[in-house]
């Protein structure tokens, strides 16, 4: 029984890398869309709304319905969701660029969506069993596989339609199956898997649920302001350098690469210097250091600009894991919702924001948006300070 107990405080490396893969691989399918938008938009005539509103799709598919998957996660283990996720995710979007309207990249880009959202909750669940004592740390782990497919997804999108045109879309589907089949016929991760019970069990000294109303309300504020600057910036960056300064397409694609890439090291970084320094703290930082770093980047030019917005990619994303660790901190009985509340709200609240910054994009232009997104972060850093949030080590069980 005490090896059973000391092995649920360690955390499992191994379990944790197959589950950072899947991460990846999902994600990156959620990535591609902003990247391809400035070509769907050229292909078929849409205008920014349009193209936002594409986006808003996408996200509000994968996020609206992650609590919903998370309650039922949290009451019964649902393995199959993670290879379902992965390949339902790669299959939309490889389809998508042989639509031939509006309304069928809608319907694609939904059920990409769908896929991402099967798969996150009971990921992100999971992930927390594997991640032991150490909550930040492993739970970060999990998290740049994310965010690894967060930076590679764009690269491919422009990769494959550069070299192959909207059809190449189709090579999106490998990696997905590939993942899919990998959990399928792997075992070893399952052999520790939490049940729906275990997996329920707190970590933190136990809150209920009425208590946790309040501080969760600050957390998905912050949560939403925080995904309107990431996703804004991650659907209009490819607009500004495609669409305003007449450049390369493959430049827009490596910049949002180097910007999300950041965001992937600052996972792995900012998980450890939470669990050392504090959370909160942690939080705060990265979000009010954003808004100088994104000044720096607009008012920039050349390598300089790239400098400045990868630094902003770096330090945005420090708060990611932090809310994720929080979130599951205010609902110790509920991982898999409060997961599918944090990445649903960060996914949903983003697609929204991206769908309004493009009804401002079409009225006032790009670089006067991409100013608006700058100063977000700061919006974001006021609900964040009001969250009242104390890290405490698990007290000792009786007995």
């Amino acid at each position: 029984m005490n090896e059973k107990m000391e092995a649920g405080k360690k955390i499992d490396y191994r379990g944790l890398a197959l589950l950072c893969l899947g991460h990846m691989m999902t994600d990156l399918n959620t990535s591609a869309v902003p990247a391809l938008l400035p070509f769907l938009k050229e292909a078929l005539g849409l205008s920014y709304a349009m193209a936002g509103t594409i986006v808003l799709s996408s996200n509000l598919t994968s996020s609206v319905i992650q609590p919903a998957f998370g309650y039922i996660t949290d009451r019964r283990s649902l393995i199959w969701f993670l290879p379902l996720g992965c390949f339902c995710a790669a299959l939309g979007i490889a389809l998508l660029g042989w639509a031939s309207s509006y309304w069928q990249i809608l319907l694609l880009v939904t059920f990409s969506g769908l896929g991402v959202s099967i798969f996150h909750p009971e990921g992100w669940r999971i992930a927390n069993f594997f991640a032991g004592e150490k909550k930040a740390t492993g739970i970060s782990i999990f998290g740049v596989g994310g965010n690894l497919g967060f930076a590679f997804g764009p690269l491919m999108a422009v990769y494959f339609v550069k070299n192959l045109g909207l059809k190449g879309s189709l090579f999106f589907l490998i990696p997905g199956a590939a993942m899919a089949s990998v959990f399928l016929f792997s075992s070893f991760w399952r052999v520790r898997r939490p049940t729906a019970r275990s997996s329920s069990a707190p970590t933190s000294p136990t809150i209920s649920a009425r208590a946790s109303i309040y501080p969760m309300s600050l957390l998905l504020g912050m949560v939403t302001l925080r995904s309107w600057a990431h996703i804004g910036l991650m659907a209009f960056i490819p607009f500004y350098y495609i669409n305003y300064l007449r450049g390369d397409p493959m430049q827009a694609g490596n910049l949002l690469f180097a910007f999300l890439m950041a965001g992937t090291a600052d996972t792995l970084v900012g998980g450890p210097l939470a669990d050392r320094f504090g959370h909160k703290k942690v939080m705060l930082i990265s979000l009010g250091a954003t808004c100088p770093l994104l000044i720096l980047f607009l008012i920039s030019t050349g390598f300089l600009s790239f400098i400045w917005l990868t630094l902003a990619g770096f330090i945005l994303i420090f708060s990611f894991t932090v809310s994720m660790v929080m979130g599951q901190f205010f609902m110790p009985h509920n991982l898999g919702m409060a997961s599918g509340l944090i990445v649903g709200f960060a996914l949903g609240t983003g697609g929204i924001g991206a769908a309004v910054l493009g009804l401002f994009a079409d009225h006032w232009g790009i670089p006067l948006t991409l100013w608006v997104i700058a100063f977000i972060p700061w919006l974001a850093f006021i609900p964040a300070a009001l969250i009242p949030y104390s890290q405490k080590k698990k007290p000792l069980e009786k007995g």
